[in-house]
């Protein structure tokens, strides 16, 4: 699920949208105008009411459509055919291609759902919802002892603790290329939701310095994009092996196969 081209070689509309996310991103949605915007794709400001009826629009566009666009793939992902341990190998991989080539999106997933309108806030939930359970009704298939009704949270717990893991790559990789940016630089965080709780922008600058740090690590190690999207997905299913084992109490762990 790669990043759309380069913008002189989009739609109108898809110049607007990739310019907004790409704002939105480094800067935060309320640090963002609509001149700016149009500035970006060069149209001016009330021009680009033609294609979209306000930020609030171009923020509920690519929100819904990332997250319509996740649920999509991974239910055919999973569908696959090839049996649960493939299909989990396959949303994995997904969710990590998303992550590494869509980063500015991965930043809106995270960041911005509180600065949605309520009936927009509500459909992203519905999708997201839809989408972490066809994770977990995957995984519990994967690791059989995850199956068990009274591992039902555990198997929860690890899908949402992947999907953190993997998140986390927006700060990992250094700047998004050609954004002109790098995470935490130019950016004025407006009100992010984390587990139900709002962080003002002290809170949001403590974040942009841990990022800058994780960022410089990385850096340092010289991990370049297939040498991350390969560490992610040992991660990934580590973890969910570790959940499996954590529900038996401590007994080891095995997928079934994919013939089983």
């Amino acid at each position: 699920m790669p990043n759309v081209p380069a913008a002189s070689a989009l739609p109108r509309r898809d110049q607007i949208r990739r310019e907004a996310a790409r704002l939105f991103a480094a800067r935060g949605f309320l640090g963002v105008g609509v001149d700016e915007i149009g500035k970006a794709v060069g149209i001016s400001g009330p021009g680009l009411y033609r294609h979209f009826a306000g930020k609030d629009a171009m923020l509920a566009d690519l929100l819904i459509g990332i997250s319509e666009r996740l649920l999509e793939e991974g239910r055919r992902r999973a569908g696959g055919g090839d049996g649960p341990v493939a299909a989990l190998d396959a949303l994995i991989g997904g969710h990590v291609e998303f992550a590494l080539d869509d980063r500015d999106l991965i930043t809106l997933h995270d960041r911005e759902l509180l600065n949605l309108k309520e009936e927009d806030r509500r459909t992203v939930r519905r999708l997201q919802r839809g989408y972490v359970e066809l994770w977990v009704d995957v995984l519990r298939q994967a690791y059989p002892p995850l199956a068990d009704p009274a591992a039902e949270p555990v198997a929860r717990a690890a899908v949402h603790a992947v999907f953190g893991l993997i998140n986390s790559t927006p700060h990992s990789l250094g700047s998004n290329p050609g954004s002109g940016e790098r995470p935490g630089q130019g950016e004025r965080p407006g009100q992010v939701e984390r587990s139900g709780q709002v962080e003002r922008s002290g809170q949001g600058e403590r974040q942009a310095e841990r990022s800058g740090q994780v960022e410089r690590q990385a850096e340092r190690s010289g991990l370049q994009r297939d040498g991350m999207a390969a560490l992610l997905r040992t991660l990934a299913h580590g973890a969910f092996a570790a959940a499996a084992e954590a529900a038996t109490s401590g007994s080891a762990a095995t997928p079934v196969s994919a013939g089983d």
